[in-house]
């Protein structure tokens, strides 16, 4: 049964306690509003009901909306929040080499960016050096790294076991075109750690697992619809909240709510699939209600869909990730962020009858092509990680650690979570970026809108840092 921590919203519904339950304000895209990389667009759904959500579901940047005034960095916040303009100078006069670098790659890249979610105004911090669970951005300031990137740095930085696997694999020559020795020993740690996957499948990233395994859905079974659910992000072009992206992949998608078990009717002879985070990831860091979950399972079998587990996340919080938790087998599961080892990854995997249809030497074989789905750096590195260094042991110390920072968390900050992955959700939007300006001072890096993910380096004493420091600055 899957148990988050007591101080989370309730599994049933996340939005029960009367202090979370409020409507999100009327606010124009951000783009640091999500954990996958994507814009957030606000496009409304008809006729799905009230909403319900945790502030800062997806917590609003209050710096993006605020005027900056060219060499000046003159800021003016919505609500004339003196605290936080203050924080916004110190955050400008702290970090003048990172604002430099923004304003140099401003001149190649759109707003001297290639990955939305890292964007923060006035401007990002550029990182220049890592090693453990320590940061260094470019004016020579340490953070410990509480973002651990948004999942995929579970192993931290430069970990020797990964180190040592990429050089050898290096020594030995890379795109070879053609099978490696490392992507048997992946594959075979993947089928035999998570109970749905018999065959697997790899590519790049969780954004193109998700394509593949609901590409692979509606071939098999001729339909065409694809249930997903308000506040999931399963990719760049796979992003739902208040409607979908302008850039979705084109797939006819019904978007119900996330722990509403009575969505299991929408599931009918068109549905080709089911596609659902057994946690919120990007929408908040909430706990899949099992008795939501198992309604899901229960009514793809009945009419004939198949369920798709996204597990890009949260494979990382047990052995056989939380569908092992839970007890409940998906028919595919999509996978990525750290299984790569820090390098570029995702795979896709689920029932032999399923995932045969790719053999090669079949006639009627699919296809699934990708230059770098067997890349040798990515294959040495994830099969070390996950036979040499994430063991049942460390996943065990690692989710302790996460499930002592939400018990010590002030109660201002509505943790939210299950194991290493944690949500803050700070209501106050100005407040909330305040604070995150505040922890960077301190030296502690997390996501502004309250992501936090937890990598093996970080030990006990850094974890109550975080919190003493937070509770600190909340108060």
């Amino acid at each position: 049964m899957l148990e988050p921590d007591a101080r989370a919203a309730d599994l049933g519904d996340p939005c029960a306690d009367d202090d979370l339950a409020r409507p999100e304000r009327d606010l124009p895209p951000v783009v640091d509003g999500g954990v996958g990389d994507d814009v957030r667009p606000r496009v409304e759904v008809a006729d799905r009901g009230p909403e319900r959500c945790i502030p800062c579901f997806v917590a609003v940047d209050v710096i993006d909306r605020m005027v900056e005034m060219p060499e000046s960095v003159e800021v003016v916040p919505a609500r004339g929040d003196a605290e936080l303009v203050h924080a916004v100078e110190r955050y400008v006069q702290r970090n003048p080499e990172s604002k430099r670098l923004h304003e140099a790659r401003a001149q190649f890249m759109p707003g001297g960016n290639t990955r939305s979610v890292l964007h923060v105004e006035p401007f990002p911090l550029t990182i220049v050096r890592a090693e453990g669970a320590q940061i260094w951005d470019a004016d020579g300031h340490e953070y410990l790294d509480f973002l651990g990137e948004f999942t995929a740095g579970l192993y931290g930085h430069s970990n020797p076991v990964i180190l040592d696997a990429i050089r050898a694999a290096l020594d030995d020559g890379i795109v070879l075109g053609a099978p490696n020795r490392y992507e048997l020993t992946l594959a075979e740690a993947l089928c035999s750690r998570f109970p749905s996957i018999d065959l697997v499948r790899f590519c790049n990233s969780g954004t193109e697992a998700n394509v593949m395994a609901i590409s692979l859905a509606r071939a098999v079974t001729g339909r065409s619809k694809i249930l997903v659910f308000d506040g999931a992000y399963h990719g760049g072009v796979l992003y739902f909240r208040h409607g979908e992206s302008p850039l979705n992949y084109p797939a006819p998608f019904v978007i119900a709510e996330y722990n509403d078990a009575s969505a299991a009717h929408l599931v009918d002879e068109d549905t080709a699939a089911v596609l659902v985070e057994p946690m919120l990831g990007s929408g908040g860091v909430i706990p899949g209600d099992p008795a939501f979950l198992r309604a899901m399972r229960d009514a793809a079998s009945e009419r004939g869909a198949l369920l798709i587990f996204d597990e890009v996340m949260t494979s990382r919080l047990a052995w056989g990730g939380l569908q092992e938790v839970l007890g409940i087998t998906p028919d595919l599961t999509t996978l990525g962020k750290y299984i790569g080892g820090g390098l570029a990854f995702g795979a896709f995997g689920g029932r032999r009858d399923l995932m045969e249809r790719f053999d090669p030497s079949r006639p009627d074989a699919l296809q699934h092509a990708g230059t770098f789905n067997n890349a040798v750096l990515t294959m040495a590195a994830g099969a070390a990680g996950l036979t040499k260094v994430l063991t049942r042991d460390a996943i065990a110390r690692l989710n302790a650690l996460g499930d002592r920072l939400r018990e010590r968390l002030p109660d201002e900050a509505h943790a939210t979570g299950y194991g290493s992955m944690v949500g803050l959700h700070v209501e106050d939007d100005e407040r909330a970026s305040r604070v995150h300006l505040g922890m960077l001072e301190r030296g502690y890096s997390y996501a502004r809108r309250g992501f936090v993910a937890l990598s093996l380096p970080l030990t006990q004493d850094d974890v109550d840092g975080f919190a003493d420091a937070l509770a600190a600055e909340l108060s």
